[in-house]
């Protein structure tokens, strides 16, 4: 059995912002909340990017194991947390890609990054490996990619095979508009914190044995902070997302996957493509009996993993110099 993670405490998506923080206002006129901790004299800075429907809370634990060993830069993205909001048509990887080259630019215009992406911040730092692929080798020293996915996660089951049909037809833009459009007026019926929202959070969140009441309930107000229109919008942007042209610029720098293999979201096996495709530069941690929620229901594990892959860029940077 494993071991009883470190309690993560929540802090307030609302009120004043926490000391550190900033505003990185982007191209299209989103305003993005980022806020910067650790060690500010240390030479490598680590950006965290969080997954769908959470914010920047969802790293308090890896903030607090590498808050003495780096700097830290943490954002939410659009339409999460205390960031703002979007057009529905912007609510893409492509963007949220574009959004984190902008807040590199903003808060680390020099010096080695390594970039760490949790489900949806992964494929953004993916996104951003093929818009921007100088970056990598040379700003961009390694990354930590956390339960995520190149591509292909609806292509199975009966809406892997509705969305085949809609795409055959040449309907994928209308159904992807209507999927939206309807987002606003489901919200105003919605009610949070119920018990099928917490059967729904502990199945698809979590592994076979690390769902503890606490922890469910907290991992279930966290996602449901996020309103269903910011939902259905960057739902409906996963049936259409392929990075696999990033793999071969992932290749430059160390990267480490972590894939748990009771993830029903992005599972184990997208992981296991993922280091497949980057190839010798990649490491791949699987985490038995974990979920999606991994990060902070096996801590240990993976801050581990990720303060092994600050040792490896490190010392690959040493050799480049």
């Amino acid at each position: 059995m494993p071991t009883d993670p470190p309690r993560l405490v929540l802090p307030a998506p609302t009120g004043p912002p926490p000391p550190g923080s900033r505003t990185v206002t982007t191209d299209d006129g989103v305003d993005l909340h980022v806020e910067v901790d650790g060690d500010a004299a240390a030479a490598l800075t680590v950006v965290f990017s969080h997954g769908f429907t959470a914010r920047l809370a969802e790293w308090e634990l890896q903030r607090a194991a590498l808050r003495e060993r780096a700097r830290l830069v943490l954002w939410d993205q659009r339409g999460h947390g205390r960031s703002g909001w979007t057009r529905l048509t912007a609510a893409t990887i492509d963007r949220t890609g574009r959004d984190l080259g902008e807040v590199l630019d903003a808060t680390t215009p020099t010096g080695p990054v390594v970039l760490v992406g949790h489900s949806m911040g992964g494929m953004s730092v993916m996104a951003l490996a093929r818009q921007r692929p100088e970056l990598f080798g040379s700003r961009v020293v390694g990354v930590f990619l956390l339960a995520t996915s190149a591509g292909g996660l609806v292509e199975t089951g009966l809406v892997g095979r509705a969305v085949k049909v809609v795409r055959r037809l040449g309907l994928l833009p209308l159904y992807l508009r209507l999927l939206q459009l309807v987002a606003p007026l489901l919200e105003r019926f919605r009610r949070r914190g119920t018990a099928i929202g917490r059967r729904v959070t502990r199945r698809l969140l979590f592994g076979a044995d690390d769902a503890d009441p606490a922890s469910v309930r907290l991992v279930q107000q966290l996602l449901e902070e996020t309103p269903w229109p910011v939902v259905m919008a960057f739902y409906a942007t996963f049936l259409d997302h392929e990075e696999t042209a990033a793999l071969e610029v992932l290749r430059r720098v160390p990267v480490t996957v972590v894939a748990a293999t009771h993830d029903r979201l992005t599972p184990a096996a997208h992981g296991r493509r993922l280091a497949e495709g980057i190839g010798d530069s990649a490491e791949l941690v699987v985490v038995p009996g974990a979920g999606h929620s991994v990060n902070l229901t096996r801590t240990e594990v993976v801050d581990r993993a990720l303060l092994d892959l600050l040792d490896r860029a490190e010392e690959s940077g040493r050799r480049a110099g």
